[in-house]
């Protein structure tokens, strides 16, 4: 079995267990649900399975940044008409209280998987920037949240368009400014 199908049967292991069970060994989230519409998503840790492990080690070599202080895997499925409005995956100047339980600072990244490949819609769009990425199986995008001076870069504001047809499955990690202080120094300049 593939990486990518443990973490399938991984999640859809643990949202079933923890739904029916009480226990909450990976939290589930309802994200949406509109007719009949459902967003599902799981957190998955690298304590649980040596898979994510290794995924968690992956993004690290390749981002040059510690995945120590991100937030665990999330997992999520997109039914048909499964969709996500624009947001930022930072928070906001208005917000500084956002990621304060986890004490590891703002999301200064977002690595998200493409976990299957979707017939029709799905893709991720940066209006912004005038950008589009399609979901394909085993792809990856990665981006910067915020600039190395810690300030938000607005442009990276984006959306999970409507699945028309199939069944989309993504998974991302968010990395956090705590940790990154020697991997990405910040600059004297706002936007730099």
């Amino acid at each position: 079995m593939s990486p990518k199908e443990q973490i399938l049967e991984m999640t859809i292991r643990n949202v079933i267990r923890s739904s029916s069970t009480l226990l909450v060994f990976v939290s589930w989230n309802i994200i949406s649900k509109t007719n009949f519409l459902l967003i599902l998503s799981a957190w998955l840790s690298g304590y649980e399975n040596p898979v994510v492990s290794r995924i968690n080690m992956r993004i690290q070599d390749l981002t040059g940044l510690d995945v120590s202080t991100a937030e665990e895997l999330q997992v999520a499925n997109y039914g048909v008409g499964g969709q996500y409005e624009p947001h930022f995956d930072f928070a906001r100047k208005d917000e500084p209280d956002a990621f304060k339980e986890l004490g590891t600072g703002n999301r200064i990244a977002t690595w998200l998987f493409y976990m299957s490949d979707v017939s029709a819609g799905g893709a991720t769009v940066f209006p912004e920037v005038g950008a589009s990425v399609w979901p394909k199986k085993g792809t990856a995008v990665f981006w910067y949240n915020l600039f190395a001076s810690g300030e938000g870069d607005y442009s990276t504001r984006h959306a999970a368009c409507p699945v028309l047809v199939g069944n989309k499955w993504v998974s991302n990690k968010w990395l956090h400014e705590r940790g990154q202080e020697f991997r990405r120094p910040c600059t004297l300049s706002e936007l730099e």
